[in-house]
């Protein structure tokens, strides 16, 4: 095992209990050596414990890689929460493509293990999390009227686009990346799904329903069950996302 790696395991506490252990092992090795370093021997063995607490703990090595890629997406989250200074939540969408691109040519290894390896019909926990943290950021956008599409539209082009351009510029050796290319792809992606001004001054039936939607959820359910059952809100729900 190469000294660097001897010395970042050095820091796995040993009275931790063995998933934090297991984890923190797997997520030094995969940033050291990658995917293929990630054998179960090999954890178990940098974690300094017995095979069968791994096999007992995530049952076999896919499980072992679903658990480091839940725990990535909880760095990647816990950095997604911070912040951002700005009012404005189409710059606040900005900001979070700049923060998810950084994360990934900063976390390469485990950005790869995080979104290039999905499994049709089936979203982990954390993927799941991260998508709703995304919807919010859409809603924000749809309640100033500034949303072109959906609310579930814009987050799934946005979020391919931004990790396309991830892997685009990973593909790249690192002092030949041309960052105005995450630019302009994030000027693109904009520009699918928001426009410039409230769509209320220039009215379109899409747009018009999709910021009423945002704004119909938005009330208190005390407020809203003052104007609509339980049944005519969801109603009026149905009705606004056919139109948008």
């Amino acid at each position: 095992m190469p000294k660097n790696v001897k010395q970042e395991l050095s820091t796995v506490v040993p009275g931790a209990n063995h998933r934090e252990r297991i984890l923190k092992a797997a997520m030094v090795l995969l940033a050291k050596g990658g995917r293929d370093a990630l054998t179960t021997r090999a954890v178990a063995e940098a974690a300094r414990v017995q095979p069968p607490i791994l096999y007992r703990l995530f049952k076999d090595k896919a499980g072992l890689l679903n658990a480091v890629g839940e725990h990535g997406f909880g760095v990647y989250m816990a950095k997604k929460r911070s912040p951002v200074d700005t009012e404005d939540p189409v710059e606040a969408l900005r900001a979070g493509w700049r923060l998810h691109v950084q994360f990934g040519l900063t976390h390469p290894e485990l950005y790869l293990l995080m979104y290039a390896d999905p499994h049709p019909g089936a979203e982990s926990l954390a993927a799941e999390r991260s998508h709703r943290i995304l919807l919010e950021h859409m809603h924000r956008v749809a309640v100033v009227g500034r949303l072109r599409v959906s609310e579930e539209r814009a987050a799934r082009l946005f979020h391919a686009a931004a990790c396309g351009m991830v892997m685009t510029l990973l593909e790249m050796k690192s002092d030949l990346r041309d960052m105005t290319l995450s630019d302009a792809a994030c000027d693109a992606a904009l520009a699918a799904i928001v426009v410039d001004a409230p769509m209320l001054q220039a009215p379109a039936i899409a747009s018009v329903a999709t910021t009423l939607r945002a704004l119909v959820v938005s009330v208190d359910e005390p407020q809203r069950t003052k104007v609509f059952t339980k049944a005519e809100h969801a109603l009026l729900i149905e009705w606004l996302d056919r139109l948008a």
